[in-house]
C-alpha cells in the first residue's frame, strides 16, 4: 500500500507537474481512504437520477477532477455496479462539480497552498492508520493545486502583456469554431478542462479576451475534457463506452449552442457577473448546470443514441472484457465485488458448456464437441486470472469478513473449474465415444 511519497504510482503524475500530481494525489488519496464507503454511497444513490447526479456531484468535489470521477464511474458500469442510466446522471453531477470546484479555486487561496502542502506531508508521512495517511496525500495534492495556480498565474503574466498573445487572441475572436476546438485540444492535452478555465479566468481578468471568446474557450474546455474519459475506457467493454460517448455528446450539444449564440449568451451572464474572472467562473458554472436541467429528463434518449453511434460487436471477446481492475486491489470490498462478478461470469461460461453437453450427448456432433474444448480452456482462463487477482489483495489489510468472502469467491471459482473439467473429460468423452460406435443417448426420459 502507500508508504511514502516515493511511490511509483506517481511518477508518470511528476512529468504532468505540480497540477497533475495534485489531482492524482488528490484522487489516489480519496479513494484509499473512503474508497469502499465511496462505492456504497454511489451504489445508494443510484436509485433515482436526481440522487444519482447529486452523488456524481459530491464524488467530484473529493475528486476534484470530472475526469477521474467519469473513469471511476465508467468502471463500475462496465462492471454491472452501476446502471447505465444512473451513472449518466452521475456524469451530469461530476461535470458540475468541477465547476463548483472551480468557483473555489477562483477566491484567493494561494496562501493556504503552502499550509496544506505541509500539513499533507505530515500526514502521509506519519506512522498513523492508513486512512490518515491517505487523506494526507489528498490534502498535499490541493496544497500543490494552489501553488500550480500562483505558479501558472506567474508564468502566463508575460504572457498576457504580450502584443503577439493579444492578436491571436483577436483572431480567435472572430473564428469562435476555431476557438473552442483550440481550448478543446489544450484541455484534452491537460486531461483536464478545470486548467484551462483558470488560464481563460487568468486571460479575462487581465483583459486580453473579451466575454464572447471567453465563453467560447469555456465551452471547448469543457468538451475537450470529456474526450480523455472516453479515450481512457476503450478497454472497459461496451457500457464503458457508451457513456462517456453519451457525456461527449452532451457536452458537444452545448457546446454548439454556445458557438452559436455565443454573443447573446455573453451579455445575459455579463449582466450577473461584471468582473471578467467571475463571468468566466459563471459561465463555466451555468453551461454545466444547464446541461444537467436539460439532459437529466431525457436520459433515455441519450443513452439510445450512444447505442446507435456505438452499436454491439457481433463477436466479442468475452475473455477481454474481464471485470478484474487492478486499480481496485488497494480497495479490498470494491476489489472483492468485482471478483465476484468475474465469478459469475465464470458460471455462466460453465453454464455454456453444460448446454453444448447436452447437444453432444443427443446428437454427437462434433462441432459441439470442439465447442466444448474452447469453452474449457476459457473456464481454466477465467479461474487462473480469478485466483491471481484474489491472491494479489492485501490480506493484511482485509477484515476477518473479507477475508471469509475471498474464501467463498475461491471455492466458487474452483468448483466451476471441477465442473468444467468434468463435463470436458467425461460427458464430452463418453459422447465421442458413442459418435466412433455411431451410437447416441435415447431421448425418452430426457428433461425438457
Amino acid at each position: 500500500m502507500w508508504r511514502g511519497l516515493d511511490n511509483s504510482a506517481y511518477r508518470p503524475a511528476r512529468r504532468g507537474g505540480a497540477a497533475a500530481l495534485g489531482l492524482d494525489l488528490i484522487k489516489t488519496g480519496v479513494l484509499a481512504a473512503f474508497g469502499t464507503q465511496l462505492r456504497q454511497w454511489l451504489a445508494r444513490g443510484t436509485r433515482n437520477r436526481v440522487s444519482a447526479a447529486f452523488w456524481g456531484f459530491v464524488a467530484t468535489l473529493g475528486l476534484q477532477s470530472s475526469t477521474a470521477t467519469a473513469v471511476l464511474i465508467a468502471s463500475f458500469t462496465a462492471r454491472d455496479l452501476v446502471r447505465p442510466r444512473m451513472a449518466q446522471a452521475m456524469m451530469l453531477g461530476a461535470n458540475l462539480g468541477t465547476a463548483v470546484v472551480t468557483v473555489v479555486l477562483s477566491s484567493d487561496l494561494h496562501w493556504l497552498g503552502s499550509a496544506l502542502i505541509f500539513l499533507g506531508v505530515w500526514l502521509s508521512k506519519g506512522g498513523g492508520a492508513e486512512r490518515s495517511r491517505a487523506i494526507g496525500r489528498a490534502v498535499l495534492g490541493l496544497g500543490l493545486m494552489l501553488l500550480a495556480l500562483q505558479l501558472l498565474g506567474a508564468v502566463t503574466a508575460p504572457l498576457r502583456a504580450a502584443p503577439t498573445v493579444a492578436m491571436v487572441l483577436s483572431a480567435l475572436a472572430d473564428a469562435p469554431v476555431i476557438a473552442a476546438i483550440v481550448a478543446a485540444l489544450l484541455a484534452m492535452l491537460g486531461s483536464s478542462s478545470l486548467a484551462v478555465v483558470v488560464l481563460v479566468m487568468m486571460l479575462a481578468a487581465a483583459g486580453v479576451v473579451g466575454p464572447e471568446l471567453a465563453l467560447t474557450l469555456v465551452a471547448g474546455a469543457n468538451l475537450g475534457g470529456a474526450v480523455p474519459p472516453f479515450l481512457a475506457v476503450q478497454g472497459e467493454g461496451i457500457a464503458a463506452r457508451r457513456l462517456t460517448l453519451a457525456n461527449l455528446v452532451v457536452r458537444a450539444s452545448g457546446a454548439l449552442v454556445v458557438v452559436i449564440a455565443a454573443d447573446p449568451l455573453a451579455r445575459a451572464v455579463s449582466q450577473v457577473a461584471q468582473d471578467p474572472a467571475n463571468f468566466v467562473v459563471l459561465a463555466h458554472l451555468s453551461f454545466n448546470l444547464t446541461l444537467l436541467l436539460v439532459f437529466l429528463p431525457v436520459l433515455d434518449g441519450v443513452g439510445q443514441l450512444a447505442a446507435r453511434l456505438l452499436p454491439t460487436p457481433r463477436t466479442e471477446d468475452r475473455t477481454a472484457q474481464s471485470y478484474l481492475d487492478d486499480s481496485l486491489l488497494g480497495m479490498p470490498e470494491m476489489a472483492l465485488a468485482v471478483a465476484a462478478r468475474e465469478a459469475l461470469r465464470l458460471g455462466d461460461v460453465t453454464g455454456a458448456m453444460l448446454g453444448r453437453a447436452r447437444d453432444v450427448l443427443t446428437t454427437g456432433e462434433e462441432a459441439a464437441i470442439a465447442a466444448i474444448a474452447g469453452l474449457e480452456q476459457e473456464v481454466d482462463g477465467l479461474h487462473e486470472a480469478i485466483k491471481l487477482y484474489v491472491a494479489r489483495l492485501n490480506r493484511g489489510a482485509l477484515t476477518a469478513q473479507e477475508e471469509r468472502r475471498a474464501q467463498d469467491i475461491m471455492s466458487y471459482a474452483i468448483n466451476l473449474e471441477h465442473v468444467g473439467d468434468t463435463v470436458n473429460r467425461g460427458l464430452a468423452g463418453i459422447a465421442a465415444k458413442g459418435r466412433a460406435k455411431t451410437s447416441a443417448f435415447r431421448m425418452k426420459g430426457w428433461p425438457s
